[in-house]
């Protein structure tokens, strides 16, 4: 019953979070200098007064403030995000098109931060004061302060132009024809350096908490009792310790799965990714402001999805949560 309680308080929360940042999203577009109904006009905007008079009535830029909000709030919980200026189609629907590409990226960066991050932190943590300790410590670092473009040119100036081993940019290979499993081999062959760029940094900062975490929890006292007990010490570290160790690190990983979708925007531009990085950098270019918009309010929505998740997942890990 209180995790029931728990997890209904915190959507409730979570519901509250999405109507705010629809009204700042609103918000923010209104306060923009210049006119809506000039851009979707173009380079007509200010020729004819009344075509300008029109457009205002079709999109209801001529209603007061708070009608506007309502009929705005209205249309996104409908799905309606607007049309696109630079394609004319329904801004949703570009959106949610470019979404797979990024969660392809995504996804896999999200789990290799996660599983190589901690593994890497847990090592270090068991090994601390040796070389291996002092190698993941320094290459973390290395990995949290290197920047994302950068990291992404070198990447791409190595294996791709020096070595020819993988493809500079894109997602497939251009021209060719393929279905099943090559189609599968080529999608995979493009991804790994954007891939590998994406998660550099997150599995740096998961290297870096779980080894904190982990020596945190090794000087509890029932680690303590356990290796009194005779226990072997793997089954100290990975059944005791990295249990209770992970708690910090599911916080986290719920806020680096929004944070991922920064690095994305960037990687895509690198690698010239179809994803909602690249929409993005291509739309502000354009000055495609319904698609800025919606892909402001998509990305926070799933951050909010993220870390309503997270809440659920800790409160099973830690059952003081529930009874607070």
């Amino acid at each position: 019953m209180m995790s029931r309680s728990y997890i209904l308080e915190r959507l409730l929360q979570s519901i509250l979070l999405v109507l705010i940042v629809i009204v700042f999203n609103f918000t923010i577009m209104h306060i923009a200098p210049g006119d809506p109904a000039t851009y979707l006009m173009g380079s007509q905007a200010g020729t004819d007064p009344e075509y300008l008079a029109l457009l205002r009535e079709k999109y209801g830029l001529d209603e007061p403030i708070h009608v506007q909000l309502l009929s705005y709030i209205a249309n996104v919980l409908q799905g309606d995000l607007g049309v696109s200026f630079r394609s004319g189609g329904p801004t949703a629907e570009v959106i949610f098109s470019r979404l797979p590409a990024t969660f392809l990226l995504m996804i896999p960066a999200f789990l290799l931060s996660v599983i190589v991050g901690t593994a890497l932190g847990v090592i270090a943590s068991i090994r601390r004061g040796s070389g291996t300790d002092y190698a993941i410590t320094s290459l973390a670092l290395i990995g949290f302060s290197i920047p994302t473009f950068w990291l992404g040119l070198i990447l791409m100036l190595f294996f791709s132009l020096h070595l020819n081993w993988l493809p500079t940019s894109g997602m497939l290979t251009t021209g060719a024809n393929l279905s099943g499993w090559p189609l599968a081999v080529d999608l995979a062959h493009h991804m790994i350096l954007p891939v590998l760029t994406l998660s550099a940094a997150f599995v740096a900062i998961f290297a870096r908490v779980a080894r904190a975490s982990m020596l945190e929890v090794l000087r509890q006292d029932f680690i303590v009792t356990a290796r009194a007990k005779g226990l072997k010490a793997k089954r100290v570290y990975i059944r005791h310790a990295l249990r209770n160790a992970l708690l910090p690190l599911t916080t986290l990983a719920g806020l680096n799965f929004g944070f991922l979708f920064a690095g994305a925007a960037v990687t895509e531009t690198v690698f010239s990714w179809p994803g909602i990085g690249r929409l993005v950098f291509d739309s502000t270019i354009a000055r495609d402001y319904p698609i800025i918009s919606g892909v402001f309010l998509v990305v926070s929505v799933l951050v909010i999805l993220s870390n309503f998740i997270t809440d659920v997942i800790y409160s099973f890990l830690d059952p003081r949560i529930r009874t607070r």
